[in-house]
């Protein structure tokens, strides 16, 4: 396991849930906690990372759910974690998906050295596998806020802002989760990073998966998330040479910490 301890000066930002105002009077609010862990934990199954999180997850619950029983002044902080991996291939199906959008079997998905998951997050069916940034954010949005809209808006805005440091013009599709190439594009418009997450209680688990340098020929072997009439596609596709993993993910890193007004830890 690898720590990236790092820890960021804030720009001025307005949080909303379409458009980020850098212009407008930072906020802190003494009283939410804006310390987040993070940890980068390599190639690891899609297993070990579904339960590593669980842990992470269940253990704020439980401080929230001690904090009900406690007068304020005693009350302890709840946590905020961020994880980053890559995993071996596989497949992960979403809560409102359906099996059918794996276009493998069993066999197949032997002989192609990938697995399959049905997971306790939203969205459909999509793919994950090395050259790919999976960010996992656990989170209590009561340190932040209580929309989950706008949180999927701030995941979001984090992958936007690092694809404009490319040079790569991506958006938002009105009704679709996610981060597109060629958005305003109907017929042409290819997802570059999907997005599926849980909540309970106002905390977050699961979360966000961008293409870098990932192999796109296994997203042939699916409908991805659900949607059959568009394409996906990576940085490295789009820029036509092999891109830095590691430079994404502090970029990706440093604007999620910008957005939510975080300061990361050195340690988990």
């Amino acid at each position: 396991m690898v720590n990236l301890p790092l820890i960021f000066n804030f720009n001025s930002i307005n949080k909303s849930k379409f458009v980020i105002n850098r212009k407008a009077p930072l906020v802190l609010y003494t009283h939410q906690n804006k310390i987040l862990h993070f940890q980068h934990l390599g190639l690891v199954e899609y297993q070990y990372a579904w339960d590593y999180q669980t842990v992470l997850f269940n253990k704020v619950i439980n401080q929230k759910l001690a904090n009900r029983e406690l007068p304020e002044n005693k009350q302890a902080p709840t946590d905020n974690y961020l994880i980053f991996c890559q995993h071996p291939h596989v497949y992960t199906l979403g809560r409102s998906g359906t099996k059918d959008n794996l276009l493998l079997n069993d066999t197949n998905l032997e002989t192609k050295k990938a697995t399959y998951f049905e997971t306790n997050r939203g969205g459909d069916i999509t793919y994950h596998g090395p050259g790919q940034l999976v960010g996992y954010p656990i989170l209590d949005l009561d340190n932040f806020f209580t929309d989950i809209h706008k949180y999927l808006r701030f995941l979001e805005e984090a992958i936007l802002l690092t694809l404009e440091e490319y040079g790569l013009k991506a958006g938002r599709i009105k009704g679709l989760t996610g981060v597109w190439i060629d958005f305003e594009n109907e017929k042409t418009a290819r997802k570059i990073c999907a997005m599926g997450v849980k909540a309970s209680r106002w905390v977050t688990m699961h979360g966000f998966a961008l293409n870098i340098n990932t192999d796109l020929a296994y997203f042939n072997n699916i409908i991805p998330c659900g949607i059959p009439d568009k394409a996906v596609t990576s940085m490295a596709q789009e820029l036509n040479k092999k891109i830095s993993e590691t430079e994404v993910e502090e970029k990706v890193k440093k604007h999620l910490c910008e957005l939510f007004q975080m300061k990361i830890s050195l340690t988990i």
